[in-house]
């Protein structure tokens, strides 16, 4: 498989973007010149397959969208022009392409979404909430269409697409024709992703960093094939449901959850169903080990504690080096639903399936540590993602702002915490253009009894959230681009049930790494009652 890193460093140098023409008539009324645009002109290799406008208040129907993306339809909160292409990245790869480019688009503002995942889901939610927020959005279906990974097997050239070639080849189509439709560039551009694409940010920093001036990449899937393989584990660990010793969904979310706040929800000072610095938190199972004479079923046996040990230990390899850090605790009501559930994990069945071993039929029940190396040795378009330092985008004046839940189900937070230490190890420096915040009681991307929700993306919490750098991710990182103002805090806030129309439940300012949240007295729902030290 051939590296080809630098062949797509501009693709505007392969003559993907011819120069732009006077074809993007500018028209007084927003109808005609979004129907009027005719972007497949700006474009080599591509076709046109939508071009609509779109008032604002219309519920889109996709029914051309993947069933699996469970995105069957969005609402929109602008007055747009919707475009959509299919790009030729190869003979054999492409991409489809989705931009909405705003009636109003007073700052100039353009945003990139990422995806999830190992999938192929254009994120239609967040190209919503941003437009609604003035941005021009871009997204595209990174590679291919659905959930699983299959489209890779055999497929070097989507597997590109995948690691790191549709997300820039869709961010410098989006540049062109911005331009093209306003018929003035971006004054700046932006990503927004978490989880995949939180590591999609990343390496756009680590490989095109003249992409964007900011980057919000939240819960990052960095150190990629070391990640799959953590989450490989833990079948093996559980075995299949109705397996001797397996542990219940039941017993999970009850009595092993009961047991991780009992002893770690007080740590902090205050008993609220949040782990504030999960760091602080060494869950012990043999406190739950079933008494000689107990039949109870509320407790465990031998066999069943050794599983959960395992499960809360950092993953090693046989020598004792690290693969990847321990789970967060205090995520099991969401981490039986996947990781736990006596099943394979479907992202890394599919990683290994189809990309390490090039075996459709390969039974997760099998895997091993071996494979995690085997995965890395691979490292595919080099998609680990794991830099020391970013120099380009650093020099340039790019910068980044991470966040990660400290009960998160899919990738454990303190992963984000070691390649922050990773990278500040090269650089003192790093908090002038690197910035993390630990969210306390986050499980993953969103939801979780913490104050979760602060404009990190698309759906309904986000409507409740205004846009202003102290309580807004996305404005925090335009303020530090656009003004010098760079975040000391990240404040969450917590609604009654997650939904805003009810009210405030109460807020935390999240505090930035390596700060840890600190109870200092007084009403714990009160942001005043909390200090970072």
């Amino acid at each position: 498989m051939l590296r080809t890193t630098y062949l797509w460093m501009s693709l505007a140098a392969l003559n993907i973007f011819p120069p732009l023409t006077a074809s993007a008539t500018c028209v007084d009324d927003p109808r005609r010149r979004c129907l009027s645009f005719e972007s497949e002109k700006f474009i080599t290799n591509a076709t046109r397959t939508r071009l609509e406008y779109v008032p604002r208040g219309t519920t889109l129907q996709l029914s051309d969208n993947d069933a699996s993306c469970n995105r069957p339809s969005q609402l929109v909160e602008a007055n747009l022009c919707r475009i959509a292409l299919q790009i030729d990245t190869s003979h054999r790869s492409g991409i489809t392409f989705e931009l909405w480019l705003p009636d109003d688009w007073p700052a100039g503002r353009l945003v990139s979404t990422g995806n999830g995942g190992v999938d192929g889901c254009v994120k239609y939610e967040d190209l919503a909430y941003t437009t609604g927020l003035g941005f021009a959005a871009m997204g595209t279906n990174n590679g291919h269409n659905g959930t699983t990974g299959v489209s890779f097997y055999h497929n070097p050239d989507v597997l590109e697409d995948f690691a790191h070639r549709a997300l820039h080849t869709g961010t410098v189509t989006a540049k062109t024709l911005t331009e093209a439709f306003y018929q003035k560039p971006p004054a700046r551009s932006y990503y927004i992703g978490c989880s995949l694409g939180g590591r999609m940010g990343i390496k756009g920093a680590e490989l095109y960093p003249n992409d964007y001036d900011g980057i919000v990449a939240g819960c990052p899937a960095v150190d990629f094939n070391h990640l799959q393989g953590q989450r490989a584990m833990f079948y093996p660990i559980t075995g299949p449901v109705g397996s001797p010793n397996y542990i219940s969904h039941q017993l999970w979310t009850g009595l092993i959850h009961d047991e991780v706040l009992k002893q770690c929800d007080g740590l902090d000072g205050v008993v609220d169903g949040i782990i504030e610095v999960p760091d602080r938190c060494h869950f012990q199972p043999e406190a739950l080990l079933c008494a000689s004479d107990q039949h109870d079923g509320q407790c465990l046996n031998e066999q069943q504690v050794e599983q959960v040990r395992k499960i809360y230990a950092p993953y090693t390899y046989p020598d004792g080096s690290l693969i990847f850090p321990r789970m967060n605790p205090g995520n099991e009501i969401q981490a039986v639903q996947k990781l736990l559930a006596g099943a394979p994990f479907g992202y890394s069945q599919d990683w290994f399936r189809y990309v390490v071993l090039n075996d459709p039929t390969w039974d997760a029940i099998h895997y091993d540590s071996s494979l995690a190396r085997r995965a890395d040795d691979l490292n595919p378009f080099n998609i680990r993602t794991y830099p020391q330092t970013l120099p380009a985008f650093k020099t340039r004046g790019g910068k980044i702002v991470s966040y990660h839940g400290g009960q998160d189900n899919q990738i454990t937070s303190f992963n984000t915490a070691r390649f922050w230490d990773h990278m500040a190890s090269a650089d003192q420096q790093l908090h002038d253009y690197f910035r993390f915040f630990r969210v306390s009681g986050m499980f993953h991307c969103n939801s979780g009894p913490g104050a979760w929700a602060f404009g990190q993306g698309g759906g309904a919490p986000a409507k409740g959230i205004a846009f202003e750098p102290q309580t807004n991710v996305l404005a925090a990182i335009v303020a530090w681009v656009e003004r010098g103002e760079a975040p000391e805090t990240l404040t969450g806030t917590k609604f009654v049930n997650d939904t805003a129309a009810l009210g405030i439940d109460f807020q935390r300012r999240h505090c930035l790494y390596p700060k840890a949240q600190t109870y200092v007295g007084g009403d714990h729902k009160e942001p005043s009652s909390w200090k970072c030290l």
